[in-house]
């Protein structure tokens, strides 16, 4: 086994609907689950933030989504409350196939930093553990798939080759935010750390 699926926080509150809803993000749900049954190992990521935590406009006072602060960390962008602990925006879409993860990482679980990798915190020193996992199993390339592709899955792919990974990011299989120029700054910046950039297998 050498080669692991990320599945990037496939959650209602980030599909249609949902309180910080990627544009049809639900439409690649179904090929991703025909995806992970021919995968050899499959890792999901679940936003998992608890109530009023700090990347939430409504924790600062005159924020408004969207809006650009510092924390200790960075610069972070105040987001509509999702994603909330036990919520039903929190779980997984009802259509994706959850049982096919071996591993399920959730992220953004302390209230102080914001969490948009899989394998840190944006403080890009607090590891999730996923490094540690996919080593001890041998693999050293991953596919990304997911939501939002120039958020969590730029995170997680740049952060996965900085770490020596092999990564692919199947943009097929991802849809973005598009906030502010940030999907051209992530594809830029995906390529600069050596991300291969996908439309599909071929």
């Amino acid at each position: 086994m050498s080669q692991a699926l990320i599945v990037i926080d496939l959650q209602q509150d980030f599909c249609p609907g949902g309180a910080l809803a990627v544009p049809d993000g639900d439409r690649i749900i179904s090929p991703i689950n025909a995806l992970m049954a021919d995968s050899q190992a499959v890792v999901f990521t679940q936003d998992w933030h608890p109530a009023g935590h700090s990347s939430f406009a409504t924790s600062h006072e005159g924020k408004a989504p969207y809006d650009l602060i510092d924390m200790p960390y960075g610069p972070q962008v105040l987001w509509p409350d999702h994603c909330i602990q036990g919520q039903p925006g929190a779980e997984f879409h009802p259509e994706l196939h959850a049982d096919h993860a071996e591993m399920v990482i959730r992220k953004g679980y302390n209230a102080a930093i914001d969490s948009y990798s899989a394998f840190f915190e944006n403080d890009h020193k607090t590891p999730t553990g996923l490094e540690g996992y996919l080593r001890t199993r041998g693999i050293d390339k991953v596919v990304i798939v997911g939501l939002a592709l120039d958020f969590c899955v730029n995170f997680s792919a740049v952060d996965a080759a900085q770490l020596g990974f092999a990564v692919t990011v199947r943009e097929d299989l991802c849809r973005a935010i598009d906030l502010d120029g940030s999907l051209g700054a992530a594809r830029d910046g995906m390529r600069a750390a050596g991300v291969r950039l996908e439309a599909s297998d071929g």
